[in-house]
C-alpha cells in the first residue's frame, strides 16, 4: 500500500478529559497554572509562525490532494522497486506465493478459452450523461462513456490488483503496468482501415489524465490515416508469410511467449498482449456480445458495451420513471483470481461508472499484488 504515514509517534499521554493528544510529550514536573496558558499562548504564535513553511510537509505526510485539478507530482503513485527474479517475464512477475488451488488450475484448464466466465451488467448513466456534457463544455471534445469506463477499470486496478494478472506457461504473472487495447478507424468512414492502439496507463490517474493518454494516441492514429503504424507494419510482414509457414510462424511465437522469450518490443506491438480489451458495440448500433478472449497471448478480460436503452424503473414507493442504462458483458480468464475478487472489482467499477465525479480525485491508496 502506498499513501500511508511514513512516521508515527511513538508516546501518546492522556489528558484530564480523556482525550489523547500525539504532539506532547510528558514532562517531569507539571507547571503552575499561569504557566501553562503562557505555555499554550507561546506554542500557539510557534504554530501559527511554522504553518505556511510546515503546512506543506505536514499536507504531503496526511495525504491530501492538491485542490482544483493541480497535480502534485509528490502526491502520484510511485511503484516500489522491485528486483526481477528467475521466472518472472519482461510484461510481468511471477506470483509465487499464491494458493496452491489457484496454482494448479492452469494446468486443469490450460488454454484461456477453457477458463472463460461471462458476466453481464447494466449501467445508470444519468449522472454519467451529464458529467460527460459537462467535460465536453470545458473544452474536452469528444469526451464520452468510453473515458468513463477506461477510468474506472483503471481504479478498480488500483484497489484491485488481481484484475491485472495474466496466465502464460501455465503460471499466474501480475503484470508490472496497465495497458487497455482498443481496436479503431484511422478515418470516420465505412471504407477506413482498422487498426489497434494500446495505451498505458498509471494506477492512481484521474478520469482527466485518462481522457489526455488516450486521445493522444488516438489523434496520432487519425492525424495521419495514409501512413502505417508499427502495428500495421507488423502485422504486414505476418501477412506475407506462406499459410503453411505462417502457422509454424505462429506455433514459434507461442512457444517464445510460453517460457517468456518474446521481445519486449514485440509485446509492446502485440494487441494479444495487455490488461484488458475494450470495444463499443453501441457503435454499430447493436447490443453488447460476449466476445471471446485469444488463447494466443495473455489478454484475461474482454469487456464489450452498448449503446443507451430507455429502461421503464420503479422506485421502493413503486412510482415509475425512465432512466437510460448501457449494457456491458465481459469474458473473463477466470484462473488469474476467484469469483468473489471478480465480484468485488466490477461492483467499483459499477459504482464509479455511475459515479464519475469520484474519478476526479485520485484514489486514497494504490494496492500492490502479492509477491
Amino acid at each position: 500500500m502506498v499513501n500511508e504515514q511514513s512516521r508515527q509517534d511513538d508516546r501518546r499521554i492522556d489528558q484530564p478529559d480523556g482525550q489523547v493528544n500525539d504532539r506532547q510529550t510528558e514532562q517531569p514536573d507539571a507547571p503552575a497554572a499561569g504557566e501553562q496558558k503562557a505555555e499554550a499562548l507561546k506554542t500557539g504564535e510557534q504554530a501559527a509562525g511554522s504553518q505556511e513553511n510546515g503546512g506543506q510537509q505536514e499536507g504531503t505526510q496526511q495525504g491530501d490532494r492538491p485542490q482544483d485539478g493541480q497535480t502534485d507530482e509528490q502526491e502520484r503513485y510511485q511503484k516500489p522497486p522491485r528486483r526481477r527474479r528467475f521466472g518472472d517475464r519482461p510484461d510481468g512477475y511471477k506470483v509465487r506465493t499464491i494458493n496452491p488451488m489457484n496454482k494448479f488450475m492452469p494446468y486443469v484448464m490450460p488454454m484461456r478459452c477453457d477458463a472463460c466466465n461471462t458476466y453481464a451488467d447494466m449501467f445508470d448513466v444519468t449522472k454519467t450523461d451529464r458529467f460527460c456534457r459537462e467535460k465536453a463544455r470545458q473544452g474536452k471534445a469528444n469526451f464520452s462513456f468510453l473515458h468513463v469506463m477506461l477510468a474506472a477499470y483503471i481504479r478498480a486496478i488500483s484497489q484491485r490488483p488481481a484484475l491485472n494478472r495474466f496466465i502464460s506457461g501455465q503460471k499466474i504473472y501480475a503484470r508490472n503496468n496497465i495497458q487497455i487495447v482498443m481496436t479503431v478507424k484511422k478515418t470516420l468512414s465505412l471504407d477506413s482501415p482498422d487498426t489497434c492502439i494500446k495505451v498505458e496507463f498509471n494506477p492512481d490517474d484521474t478520469i482527466d489524465e485518462v481522457y489526455e493518454k488516450f486521445n493522444a494516441v488516438v489523434t496520432e492514429i487519425q492525424s495521419r490515416p495514409d501512413e502505417k503504424s508499427e502495428f500495421d507494419k507488423l502485422n504486414k510482414v505476418l501477412t506475407r508469410i506462406p499459410g503453411l509457414l505462417c502457422r509454424w510462424t505462429v506455433k514459434f511465437l507461442n512457444f517464445l511467449d510460453y517460457f517468456g522469450w518474446l521481445p519486449k518490443s514485440l509485446l509492446q506491438l502485440s494487441p494479444f498482449h495487455g490488461s484488458m480489451i475494450i470495444t463499443s458495440m453501441g457503435s454499430l448500433g447493436i447490443r453488447p456480445i460476449y466476445h471471446h478472449i485469444y488463447n494466443f497471448g495473455n489478454l484475461p478480460v474482454f469487456i464489450a458495451y452498448g449503446g443507451r436503452r430507455a429502461v421503464v424503473c420503479c422506485d421502493k414507493d413503486g412510482k415509475a420513471s425512465v432512466k437510460k442504462y448501457i449494457e456491458m458483458k465481459a469474458v473473463t480468464d477466470e484462473r488469474i483470481c476467484d469469483g468473489f475478487y471478480y465480484a468485488s472489482a466490477f461492483k467499483i467499477i459499477k459504482r464509479h461508472v455511475e459515479n464519475p465525479e469520484l474519478l476526479e480525485k485520485r484514489p486514497e491508496q494504490v494496492f500492490e499484488d502479492i509477491d
